[in-house]
């Protein structure tokens, strides 16, 4: 009896505690996702400021061009070794140490009085940046299961492009309230709260929780909390999937870019749109992207929910999302209607977005759960490739026809070469 009675203390322990970890991993996505919102204001402060700064400094437009894709090359690079850090060490340490060194470069860089000290500081945010998603997607792994990890996935995600739409108007304003100098400070100084709360809140689950949350899960594809795990990186680059992923994340992310570059651009000198118009319309896919993300994250869940094998559910809205985005992208160069090529905008930017919850799911889908961080990070490597080739490719073609209806097709054939990379060449090896 006395047995039994343990016993039956134990499991009412342990059921305690699973409860209590489905109520605590929402809070922590929830902080994860403010940190991505800061993440992006990090990024967005010197597109803000380019023209302030150039000026100070003395830049040209090639010099200046240089600077705003300082960050990108190094954290494409850096996002490969910062998934194998994350699967090594864990999401607690090196995404409060990526959190503390991106937020000192931020502030630092409100004090640097030349243009080589602020190259490098962006150089630097990149690297320190790059464990941010492969964090991410590791927390969701540990705290959720199969059929329902894409959704806060895709909350994750989300971050961005709510950075996005509001980053412009909130930026300004503290610049035009404190100078550049002091925009960058006060956006360095907002991880704080969030380091702080990381570190004393954030854990893995307990073996209790693990067991509840990933008691249906395929037990092939995870392995138990406190087990010893080897991250066998460099194999995973012998698998096709894995080179199709940074393929048609290379694709998608491409076209993204283009948006977050040159769409301002675009509204003013195509379609004739004034500064203080193109600063409210340029927010309206942004929103749209918001909703994309979710809806993408959503999907993929429910078609697990219904049955569907894990891989195909991520498959359905990464391959839909891009296939759609390229027949809306495509006939904005045609249109004169400013109301329709700003639905059609939308709409290209909605369905690119679509896909961006279920590609981080997709990886910890594929890979077991001690490499999950690792093909994830692979994967994003890809997409960063294309964001900043982007920027490049597209002002390279708009020098050479004067006009955005090249760069709009070039968009739509590489969405669509992601589409087809997704659909037919990545598996569950």
């Amino acid at each position: 009896m006395k047995t039994s009675a343990s016993l039956q203390d134990i499991n009412t322990l342990e059921n305690n505690n699973a409860k209590i970890g489905g109520n605590f991993r929402w809070g922590i996505v929830t902080l994860i996702l403010v940190a991505a919102v800061i993440n992006y204001f990090d990024r967005s402060n010197l597109s803000i400021a380019n023209s302030t700064i150039a000026k100070e400094f003395g830049l040209s437009s090639t010099q200046m061009g240089f600077l705003l894709s300082a960050f990108l090359w190094p954290y494409a690079i850096a996002n490969l070794p910062a998934g194998w850090l994350v699967d090594r060490f864990g999401p607690k340490k090196i995404f409060s140490g990526g959190l503390t060194l991106w937020s000192a470069v931020t502030v630092v860089a409100g004090f640097t009085s030349g243009y080589g000290t602020l190259y490098a500081l962006r150089v630097l945010l990149g690297v320190a940046e790059s464990p941010f998603f492969t964090s991410g997607i590791k927390v969701t792994d540990m705290w959720f299961s199969d059929k329902e990890r894409g959704l806060p996935t895709s909350v994750i995600n989300t971050g961005s492009q709510i950075a996005n739409a509001v980053a412009p108007p909130l930026l300004t304003i503290l610049m035009l309230t404190l100078g550049w100098r002091g925009m960058f400070v006060v956006i360095g100084l907002m991880s704080i709260p969030i380091i702080l709360l990381w570190l004393k809140f954030f854990r893995a689950p307990t073996r209790a929780e693990y067991a509840e949350i990933h008691r249906e899960d395929d037990t092939q594809l995870h392995q138990a909390v406190s087990e010893q795990t080897k991250v066998d990186w460099g194999a995973l680059f012998k698998r096709r999937s894995t080179w199709f992923m940074i393929i048609g994340n290379f694709c998608i992310m491409f076209t993204i870019w283009v948006y977050l570059t040159w769409l301002p651009s675009y509204l003013e000198n195509s379609m004739g749109m004034s500064i203080k118009e193109t600063g409210w319309v340029a927010s309206i896919p942004f929103i749209a992207g918001i909703l994309g993300v979710l809806c993408g994250g959503s999907l993929s869940d429910f078609l697990v929910r219904k049955g569907l094998n894990p891989v195909t559910s991520r498959k359905v809205p990464i391959v839909a999302g891009a296939a759609f985005a390229a027949c809306s992208v495509a006939p904005v160069p045609f249109v004169h209607s400013y109301g329709l090529s700003i639905a059609l905008l939308s709409l290209g930017y909605f369905f690119s977005q679509l896909p961006q919850g279920a590609i981080w799911t997709l990886a910890s889908d594929i890979a077991p759960s001690d490499q999950v961080s690792s093909l994830g990070s692979i994967q994003n490597f890809g997409g960063f490739l294309g964001a900043a080739c982007a920027p490049i490719v597209a002002g390279m073609v708009l020098d050479a026809t004067g006009q955005f209806t090249d760069v709009f097709m070039l968009g739509a054939g590489l969405l669509l070469m992601g589409a087809i990379s997704y659909a037919f060449f990545v598996r569950k090896d």
